[in-house]
């Protein structure tokens, strides 16, 4: 089978001279690739985010965090937002801040040259950054993440018979296919998990942890407060949950490097431990239908409606699609992290 993308042809390669990758290589490498050639949102890509869904979703974001500055003081203070997509999210939570009297600076944490000329149209007085490394030191930050630790390369780990191993990505006559490494794993796995069953499988992500230490640090440090929104679990320590999409159905994560988008689900457990090791304070997780019906989505879709009556199956539908259990509702959660010295974020 040949490789039908460069990137794709590249891993190949790469496998073929140094042997399997982890699955942590290989989704780095193909998500650097996907998210540097095109614009994945829409009905023409292959997912949407609740910001596209509507406005109300940004604009409860921008309230939320407007309420905790306007309780910390309201102190001069930075907007940040990793991965902002098309720019749409801080768009509408921008809007909704300036009503409150909030118009902070705009920094975005985006690597891909197509999503910041995207970016730049819908708030373009932003300012831009490779990593959180360069972002300002001496002011408090409000900053969101919106289905970002999602698309953050994790680990995986299988029970084999001969043990625990590392998951890997090999090539084959058949194209590129999970198999175990050789490499004993146990000390990866909780001690109440390792006599676990063969075919099961563990996830780690240390990027991610990494991150929101690093701005659990930064939020102690300077103030401030930060949302992290995305799909996920709380309390689950086990099981598969690397995904691909591709023209938004579920495609086989291990297909087509570079033209899915592949993601898993945010361990919030392990997101609320790293950011309370850099020092800040917790909120939640609580799932996400439940913290916006709380912050006043329903008032929000009503007062839509009275505005534009001819939208209202349009509103009332973005409102299910966000709040439902059956929809985003659930699956999706909310973390509130915040500075000791700022008051939690309300909501939870």
């Amino acid at each position: 089978m040949t490789p039908s993308s460069d990137i794709a042809a590249e891993i190949a390669s790469l496998i073929q001279a140094e042997g399997p990758m982890t699955v942590e290589r290989f989704m780095a490498l193909a998500n650097a690739r996907y998210y540097a050639t095109r614009d994945p949102l829409g009905q023409k890509g292959d997912f949407i985010t609740a910001p596209e869904i509507s406005q109300m979703f940004g604009e409860i974001v921008g309230l939320a965090l407007a309420d905790t500055w306007q309780r910390a003081g309201r102190p001069d203070c930075v907007y940040v937002e990793l991965g902002p997509g098309r720019g749409t999210l801080a768009e509408d939570a921008l809007r909704a801040m300036e009503v409150a009297g909030l118009a902070p600076p705009v920094h975005f944490i985006e690597t891909s040259p197509l999503l910041r000329d995207k970016q730049a149209r819908a708030v373009p007085n932003a300012l831009w950054h490779e990593t959180i490394e360069t972002l300002p030191t001496d002011l408090p930050l409000l900053i969101v993440a919106n289905e970002f630790f999602d698309a953050l390369p994790l680990r995986q780990f299988i029970r084999t018979f001969s043990g625990w191993r590392e998951r890997m990505v090999g090539w084959g006559a058949e194209g590129f296919a999970a198999t175990a490494g050789d490499e004993p794993m146990e000390k990866q796995i909780p001690d109440h998990l390792v006599d676990g069953d063969p075919g099961g499988i563990v996830e780690r992500n240390p990027t991610a942890a990494a991150i929101m230490k690093a701005l659990g640090a930064r939020l102690a440090a300077q103030g401030g407060a930060m949302l992290a929104i995305d799909y996920g679990h709380h309390g689950h320590e086990a099981g598969d949950t690397l995904q691909a999409l591709h023209a938004h159905a579920y495609a086989d994560p291990f297909a087509r490097p570079g033209s899915s988008d592949l993601s898993a689900h945010v361990d919030f457990t392990a997101l609320a431990k790293a950011a309370r090791k850099g020092g800040a304070h917790l909120s939640g997780p609580i799932e996400q239908g439940q913290w916006l019906v709380r912050l006043g989505i329903s008032d929000r879709a009503a007062a839509l409606t009275r505005g534009a009556p001819h939208r209202a199956e349009e509103i009332r539908a973005a409102y299910r699609r966000l709040t439902d259990a059956e929809e985003m509702g659930e699956l999706f959660k909310v973390l509130g992290i915040h500075a000791s010295s700022w008051p939690r974020l309300a909501g939870f």
